[in-house]
């Protein structure tokens, strides 16, 4: 028996009491399911509370609008949901647009206490007769104050994350091991250094620029997407991929890489989450195949198909559309890859017009695999002055200032490390923190950049030990360039360019 009771918002208790209470129907379902056993949801009268966390469960297990699940309980239950603001917070919720929304007369047997002087249930009393501001939990709102440390989405039970990180583990094509299921599984790039920048001419590399934002992962599935950041934590988000046959629905069990980043344009601050990498498709595991594969089946089966559904959305029904994509909390778009001869380009006219902050670039090996965790051939090259290391900081006795890294899961103090903060900040209040340092060999001493809200941990020391190559081995930009102005020289990149440009005049012409 499921007990909606008043209190809180009923948005509020839809979003976030849903994600436990759907897998707990459902389990039930699973084990009852030749039984004649059913499951009771009720609040005081079984009209609003209940309809609106029933049509919540209905919108999350079946394929349906929301004005078809309203349509279905209100036939199960009549009158159904009379309340107009349960109605339009689903509405709200799900990103869809009410047509000729007209609510049910309020029941005859409701008590004269819940009438007002028109005779319509007041709009701020619940089911139980207590007061409620019914404010949409996802209502579309321009903030200009948004940040990079901002937490996004709903959280889920406990036991629901640990379910979501063994389907990912199975869509790596990982086994985990002991506490392995409670790490980020994600491909982490390694620092540019004169000893892999050899990489470059060994094997066919393609770049990107760094985008300075916050790592996710998302997982699409038919009730609902989810962000994962780096502590390999699930928060829910109310997002549409459909499938490139419409007629075949949504994603489901679909993983993407990406980072989300936040583009200043004209009218203000917009987030955005660019996609560059899949990790599976429909369930289908895509690690083992080429980069140069998986991007194409990105642009092809998730991309494509979304944005074609909005523009007909916004053709067809500029004043009413089915499903409002402007409500969801941040844009998509694929991220770019482009052939080495073009990083010049890439640094000097690309990365200075962006509307997000970049630091550095990416370099990605076409025809590489999936690589969970570091991958020793995926390349990050920092602006010299943004090459950072992320510590642990600690005050001890005496106000002794710390830093610590990761070693073989324990954490290990950097002895005699001076650290440099700016402004007026209250250090104390760091203690416990992350924090990102870049290293000033003037000072000899590390300046902190910021802190990192979205890591639970420090680098490990493998990781501050190639960090700490790159910045001796001082690769700049005019040494950069000037490498692979020699690389795009060789045979086998002059080959695979010539290949690349007949391609896209090819597409062209298509086009």
């Amino acid at each position: 028996m499921l007990t909606v009771t008043g209190g809180s918002s009923p948005v509020v208790e839809g979003s976030v009491l849903m994600a436990r209470e759907r897998t707990e129907v459902m389990q039930f379902l699973s084990r009852h399911k030749h039984s004649k056993k059913y499951i009771l949801v009720h609040c005081t009268h079984g009209h609003n509370r209940t309809g609106f966390m029933i049509i919540n469960f209905l919108m999350r297990s079946q394929p349906m609008h929301v004005a078809e699940a309203v349509n279905v309980f209100a036939q199960k239950r009549p009158p159904g949901i009379y309340k107009q603001d349960y109605i339009e917070a689903l509405y709200t919720f799900y990103h869809e647009s009410p047509e000729n929304l007209i609510c049910p007369p309020t029941p005859e047997w409701k008590r004269p206490s819940d009438l007002d002087l028109n005779g319509e249930a007041m709009p701020d009393e619940d089911d139980d007769g207590n007061t409620d501001a019914h404010a949409p939990l996802h209502e579309h709102v321009e903030n200009t104050l948004i940040t990079n440390d901002d937490v996004l989405g709903d959280p889920i039970p406990y036991d629901q994350q640990d379910a979501m990180r063994h389907i990912c583990y199975q869509l790596f094509d990982l086994t985990p091991t002991g506490r392995g299921n409670a790490q980020f599984p994600g491909s982490h790039p390694v620092s540019l250094n004169r000893e892999n920048l050899q990489l470059l001419r060994q094997r066919y590399y393609y770049a990107t620029w760094k985008a300075d934002g916050t790592r996710y992962m998302m997982l699409i599935t038919t009730h609902g997407c989810y962000l994962i950041d780096r502590n390999f934590t699930f928060r829910r988000i109310q997002m549409r991929f459909p499938m490139k046959n419409i007629n075949e629905g949504f994603h489901n069990l679909t993983l993407l890489d990406g980072e989300m980043v936040i583009d200043k344009i004209p009218s203000g601050l917009k987030r955005r989450y660019l996609i560059y990498d899949l990790v599976a498709l429909s369930s289908r595991s895509v690690v083992k195949l080429p980069f140069s594969e998986r991007w194409k089946l990105l642009e092809e089966e998730v991309i494509r198909p979304r944005n074609h559904e909005r523009k007909q959305f916004e053709s067809e029904g500029k004043c009413n559309p089915i499903y409002r994509y402007d409500m969801e909390p941040f844009a998509v778009r694929q991220k770019g890859f482009w052939l080495l001869s073009t990083v010049n380009k890439l640094l000097k006219d690309f990365i200075p017009n962006l509307c997000h902050e970049a630091d550095g670039l990416i370099f990605q090996g076409w025809d590489d695999p999936y690589v969970p965790r570091t991958h020793e051939g995926l390349l990050k090259w920092k602006y010299p002055q943004m090459n950072s290391v992320d510590f642990l900081f600690e005050v001890g006795s005496e106000n002794r200032q710390l830093l610590f890294f990761n070693e073989r899961g324990k954490k290990k103090l950097m002895d005699g490390a001076q650290i440099v903060f700016g402004g007026d900040e209250d250090i104390s209040s760091l203690s416990g923190k992350i924090i990102e340092c870049c290293w000033d060999a003037d000072a000899d001493s590390w300046v902190c950049m910021r802190v990192r809200v979205d890591k639970s941990t420090p680098n490990d020391i493998n990781t501050y030990r190639k960090v700490m190559r790159s910045i001796k081995d001082n690769i700049t930009e005019e040494v950069l360039l000037a490498e692979i102005a020699e690389i795009v020289r060789l045979p086998m990149y002059a080959d695979r360019i010539a290949v690349a440009e007949a391609q896209r005049l090819h597409q062209h012409r298509r086009r």
